[in-house]
């Protein structure tokens, strides 16, 4: 599959994917809202069952209702019908607003009863019980009466409730010094003796019934004597036919869908384009470097990661370069180190075979150095390839540093002797190191030999053993002439020497260095180097040192 149809394909798929969570998200907040609406109606029905079921039970009755309607209908937007069984409909209010009036909605009516519901003392004495019932018969309908009355001349009522719940009515005008209509409206006295005698006969149907079937009983006779005065259950329709509704809209959500699709596709088209011309020129780099073109580079803009693939190739590139290049120098090193030793031993045994030489001692243990010479270039090429490829052998075993040194000082103790240079070694007390003792003496030992060898007669070479923030640092001092600054950096190359005219003798084979540096890395360390002409010269090998309370026969933790 092409990288653009693999590009298309993640951007159709993050498309899809954000459009669905879109609608998701939509749809959740829409639900939401459509809930948070369902609480609001709840909340606007409360109210309008409750405005209507306190008008009712405040004035007795439900002339005047119709203000109160028009308000709630205002307050809610509702559409508002109220009508009783034996007054039809009371209001709407579409007429009160000076609408049309709608067809009526679907939802079920809902009941709005005032009427009160009295408790009754629980004496068993059913005879003074049937009394006090009849006489709270008796002051609802006068009561009631007197707020209908209050109510149509305009007056403003009050009402409370006494002991068995029975609303007491009075006139909040008179109250406040008023006068007017309400004049007329006198309130009742108890009520007649006929009248009491009917109610209390009527509630003496209750007397067989006991506990909460006679407080039903009760309830049902008092709303019965009361029923020609107390204001009628109402039924409330809400809503209209053509009420807008909530509802989701299925073709802008499929348009925008669509919509966002497209221009996704589009977004596709255009990265892929910018995507692959890069990759384009990065594909015909990369068949010429395989075919051999080296010099081969790629453009690089940008710090996207197109533009970061770039750079990363033509650093690979350079790097590939940079290792043919010395891939090249170090076969020419090599057969420079090679050519003249071996012309010399193919003159003299030419020499010796053509009897112009004679094969004395002198002569043999001449071309015997020789050969060991040459012997010692080839071993040195062999570890260094090993240890760069990783196969180098390594037997590490836990040490202590400071006998390293005192060895290293030992071995070439002679050395230095001969060339009248003092060789010290220094160490506070044991430390602990795990590594190959032979293959660190190797390392140790290239870097002694070679200040032995750069330091004038008098000098002084010195190996100086330190532990600090758990590395072991083994530090190689001479007092020679030095390094110039520029040639530092070379220091570590193959068959690399600060004088090029210097031969063997004194320069030795040019890998020491390289192989000292690589024994080091492969035990995880490293080697530093610090020089200034004319002063001398400090080589320091830094190892890390075992933790995690290890001995010097245990490894560091977590570091081999």
């Amino acid at each position: 599959m092409s990288f653009r149809i693999r590009v298309l394909a993640l951007i159709l798929l993050v498309a899809v994917a954000a459009t669905a969570a879109t609608a998701w998200l939509t749809l959740r907040q829409a639900t939401r809202q459509v809930q948070e609406s369902a609480a609001a109606d709840r909340q606007d029905l409360a109210r309008i069952t409750d405005e209507l079921l306190r008008y009712g039970r405040t004035h007795g009755t439900w002339d005047g209702v119709a203000g109160t309607v028009r308000t709630l209908a205002r307050d809610t937007g509702q559409r508002i019908r109220i009508s009783g069984d034996a007054e039809g409909q009371i209001a709407d209010s579409d007429a009160l607003l000076g609408r049309d009036p709608r067809p009526g909605g679907t939802a079920p009516p809902l009941l709005v009863d005032p009427r009160p519901e009295p408790t009754f003392p629980s004496w068993d004495f059913f005879p003074s019980l049937a009394k006090v019932t009849a006489g709270a018969i008796g002051d609802y309908v006068a009561g009631v009466t007197y707020a209908a009355c209050l109510t149509r001349a305009g007056h403003e009522v009050d009402v409370g409730t006494d002991q068995m719940g029975v609303p007491v009515f009075t006139d909040r005008g008179k109250a406040a010094g008023a006068t007017g209509g309400a004049a007329a409206c006198v309130k009742g006295e108890a009520a007649s003796k006929a009248a009491f005698e009917a109610d209390v006969e009527a509630v003496g149907t209750c007397a067989s019934e006991l506990g909460d079937e006679r407080t039903a009983c009760l309830r049902r006779v008092f709303h019965e004597r009361t029923a020609a005065v107390a204001p009628q259950p109402l039924t409330v329709h809400l809503g209209a036919l053509d009420d807008a509704g909530q509802s989701l809209a299925v073709g802008p959500t499929a348009a925008v869908s669509a919509g966002v699709a497209a221009a996704a596709v589009a977004c596709a088209l255009l990265l892929s384009r910018a995507v692959l011309r890069p990759v384009r020129a990065l594909t015909r780099a990369s068949r010429g470097l395989g075919e051999g073109d080296l010099g081969r580079r790629v453009p690089v803009s940008g710090k996207d990661e197109i533009g970061e693939l770039g750079r990363a190739f033509n650093r690979m590139a350079d790097s590939l370069q940079a290792s043919e290049e010395r891939q090249r120098r170090l076969v020419g090193d090599i057969a420079h180190e090679l050519r003249t030793p071996l012309a010399n031993l193919r003159g003299y045994l030419e020499a010796l075979r053509d009897g112009v030489l004679e094969a004395d001692a002198e002569l043999l243990d001449s071309l015997h150095e020789e050969v060991l010479l040459q012997q010692r270039i080839v071993d040195d090429l062999q570890d260094l390839a090993l240890a760069e490829a990783g196969v180098l052998t390594y037997h590490r075993t836990g040490l202590d540093a400071r006998e390293l040194i005192e060895t290293c000082r030992t071995a070439h103790s002679a050395l230095a002797a001969a060339a009248g240079v003092r060789l010290d070694a220094v160490a506070a007390g044991p430390v602990p190191l795990y590594g190959d003792p032979g293959r660190l003496r190797q390392a140790l030992s290239n870097l002694v030999g070679n200040a032995v060898r750069h330091t004038a007669p008098g000098g002084v070479v010195r190996l100086e053993l330190a532990e600090r923030d758990e590395m072991v640092r083994i530090a190689v001092s001479d007092t020679g002439s030095g390094i110039p600054a520029d040639d530092l950096p070379h220091l570590f190359d193959r068959f690399w020497r600060a004088d090029a005219a210097r031969g063997r003798a004194t320069g030795g084979s040019g890998l020491g260095l390289s192989i000292a540096r690589q024994i080091v890395a492969d035990h995880h360390g490293a080697i530093e180097v610090a020089s200034e002409v004319g002063v001398g010269t400090v080589f320091t090998v830094v190892l890390p040192a075992p933790t995690g309370g290890s001995g010097p026969h245990e490894p560091p933790a977590g570091r081999y």
